[in-house]
């Protein structure tokens, strides 16, 4: 299974970018799926999950709780992030990441996907 994220780019503080996070392969179903973030000289910090096993319940970061809005995951098993009202400490690499049940064995199992660089600049 693959993870392939996408949608970074430049952007002024106040506007706004969508990430997506889209996974391929055969024979899973996805259990998690969420984003975390790395700043320039910074540990990796967890941003935002979504849980399909609970109906969906999300859960976000305080730092941006009610600007950044995660999507269900639709039918191509693909998530978006929606990120408003970007301040210049958004700035980072956003990795997506996911875990999957194996279909045939019920075996769990995460994966990354590569960074995509977000950066909130005048």
């Amino acid at each position: 299974v693959q993870l392939q994220a996408s949608g970074g780019g430049l952007v002024q503080p106040g506007g706004s970018l969508r990430l997506s996070c889209a996974a391929s392969g055969s024979s899973f179903s996805i259990t998690t799926m969420g984003w975390y973030r790395q700043a320039p000289g910074k540990q990796r910090e967890w941003v935002v999950v979504i849980d399909t096993t609970t109906g969906g319940t999300t859960k976000y970061a305080d730092s941006v709780k009610g600007r950044f809005t995660i999507s269900r995951v639709n039918a191509n098993n693909t998530a978006f992030l929606q990120m408003n009202s970007l301040k210049p400490e958004d700035t980072a690499i956003y990795y997506c990441n996911a875990n999957f049940r194996r279909t045939s064995s019920g075996y769990i199992f995460s994966s990354w996907g590569q960074g995509t660089l977000v950066t909130v600049s005048s």
